[in-house]
């Protein structure tokens, strides 16, 4: 049997493909909560911090291949500063180190097809390619199978498809729904990514997949409508604008901005599977009326999950993209940054270094304290503890990182599980916006060396 590692099993491919190969591949699933699930006991669930380098290289122990299905849209701490397409980039970087650690034999990685028709990239699809190479930059082979929709009972984005045509009688559409795509069914998917494991012809290389009609958006709103037996009437409005668009479709479809707003940038591309590709699944069979027909009336694999419960309900994580022109070691960013601070403050604030922890002082009180992780640092990775200071509720909680991803082009630098020792309201319109600031003037200052 093949041991296959899911991260991000607990969503929507991950599930059926849990619910598809339980009995024939070993499969130890990936969850932030506890997981019991009396449907699949033969299924070993290992909870797992992917934000911590140790945790997930733990998670990944005894693993032969990997399938990778983490999206960072949702908020992992009470309070999340930065874009998750920063924090996908540091999620693949820890997922490929520790995959590097484990010497897993391949990782299978569902990313989007890239348009053919611009090089401006939506901000979605941009951030899967940008985890497409963080995973690929160690010595796992990575396999990249690009996909549009996915159609299948409990996927978010044909959801969104339904309760919008379940809601509107009629649907003024921004005229990029004339865009064509080719949805295919998470059987085909399915069957598409168990082919994958373990075949040498498809490691390194990315291959985009799609069902075999073509269809554009606004035809794909009408599917469902028939399915229900509903008249439904479309029309496409030149002068829709995107922002517009976010509103409109969370609005009607009960989902966030923040997460409905990336799947709709990724709609104004041409989503066609290119031609002559280096490698052909040859088992996508369902057509689009049926998968239609499934997603709406069949059931999805359900998880009995417990609730995440936090240790602390105040935790802070803020994930930052630094600018790299310089091409500056992550070593020089990391100790030029605590060189930087108290000079950016004009000397109120003062840092000062002692057996490996730096005290952020100002006017004699310390701040801040960190400890320097020699051994869990390296020549990309350089980590501190948060260890003290009246700025922090707890010395035993957080951590601060500094890594160098995508060839070096960019450096994050990021805060994780941080408690702060102010009072909340306060700490949200004083620390954190400081912090921010600050993060921001270090970027610039790095932009010009």
């Amino acid at each position: 049997m093949k041991t296959i590692v899911i991260a991000g099993a607990t969503g929507f491919i991950g599930r059926w493909f849990i619910e598809r190969y339980h009995k024939t591949h070993k499969i130890i699933a990936l969850s932030r909560s506890d997981v019991q699930s009396e449907a699949y006991p033969e299924v070993e669930w290992r909870k797992a911090n992917l934000y911590s380098l140790s945790s997930t290289t733990d998670a990944l122990k005894g693993a032969d291949y990997a399938l990778y299905l983490v999206h960072s849209m949702q908020p992992s701490t009470r309070l999340n500063q930065g874009d998750f397409e920063d924090t996908d980039l540091l999620l693949a970087d820890n997922f490929a180190r520790a995959a590097a650690a484990c010497k897993l034999k391949q990782i299978v990685f569902i990313g989007g097809i890239l348009p053919k028709d611009s090089d401006d990239f939506s901000t979605h699809l941009r951030s899967r390619f940008e985890t497409e190479q963080t995973l690929g930059s160690r010595s796992i082979p990575v396999t990249v199978l690009r996909a549009g929709i996915i159609i299948g009972p409990g996927g978010s984005s044909f959801q969104i498809v339904q309760k919008l045509v379940n809601r509107l009688p009629i649907m003024a559409c921004p005229q990029w729904c004339k865009s064509p795509s080719q949805p295919i069914d998470v059987e085909d998917m399915l069957n598409v990514i168990d082919e994958s494991f373990g075949n040498q012809q498809v490691y390194g290389k990315s291959i985009e997949l799609g069902g075999k009609e073509t269809i554009t958006y606004m035809e794909l709103l009408k599917l469902p409508a028939k399915a229900m037996g509903k008249q439904r009437t479309s029309f496409s409005i030149p002068f829709f604008t995107l922002g517009f668009s976010k509103l409109w479709v969370a609005l009607f479809s009960d989902s966030s901005r923040t997460f409905v707003s990336p799947l709709i940038e990724s709609l104004r591309h041409d989503m066609q599977v290119k031609e002559n590709q280096e490698y052909t699944f040859q088992n996508i069979r369902v057509g689009i009326d049926e998968s239609i027909q499934k997603a709406m009336h069949d059931a999805a694999p359900s998880l009995n999950r417990k609730r995440v419960v936090q240790e602390e309900t105040n935790t802070v994580r803020s994930v930052q993209r630094l600018a790299n022109p310089g091409n500056k070691s992550v070593e020089w960013v990391a100790t030029t940054y605590t060189k930087w601070l108290p000079t950016f403050f004009q000397f109120i604030l003062r840092a000062k270094e002692k057996d490996d922890i730096i005290s952020f002082r100002l006017f004699g009180f310390t701040l801040l304290q960190l400890k320097y992780m020699s051994e869990r640092s390296d020549d990309r990775r350089k980590l501190f503890y948060i260890v003290g200071g009246r700025l922090a509720k707890r010395g035993d909680y957080g951590w601060l990182e500094f890594r160098s991803v995508l060839d070096n082009q960019y450096i994050i630098a990021a805060i994780h599980e941080f408690v702060p020792a102010l009072p909340w309201f306060l700490y949200r319109n004083t620390q954190a916006v400081m912090h921010l600031f600050v993060m921001k003037q270090f970027n610039r200052f790095l932009a010009r060396q």
